[in-house]
């Protein structure tokens, strides 16, 4: 289940996306949090596992012109990969955005790509 970043999910949050190469770097780190608090642009979110309560994924989106929403960052806490959280993220990401275009940038295209979502996926 796809949730909205809350304040209160800051270090959850953090620490998923730190497993995102780009995102090693500390003082990177917090400048991303920074930007996904406070400019309306980018949005975060988690994923909660239907069954716990655990939040096993992140997943953050630009949203630009042209009714283009660009995946900015995507990962899943490495003890949840290969179940399939990754691609349905996207596709709950999809239904909340559908009337934009979902798109990769170039950290997340590889795993974009390696889903293999349909027209009808994304």
């Amino acid at each position: 289940m796809l949730i909205r970043y809350k304040k209160s999910f800051e270090k959850i949050a953090m620490g998923l996306l730190s497993f995102m190469p780009n995102e090693k770097d500390v003082k990177k780190l917090q400048q991303t949090m920074k930007t996904y608090e406070t400019d309306d642009q980018w949005q975060l979110y988690l994923w909660k596992k239907e069954d716990k309560e655990d939040i096993v994924g992140v997943v953050g989106i630009q949203l630009k012109e042209g009714n283009i929403a660009e995946i900015q960052h995507i990962c899943v806490n490495p003890s949840y990969r290969q179940e399939g959280i990754g691609k349905a993220m996207l596709k709950a990401l999809k239904e909340l955005n559908s009337d934009k275009q979902l798109k990769p940038n170039e950290y997340t295209a590889a795993f974009f790509d390696n889903c293999e979502l349909n027209e009808d996926d994304a």
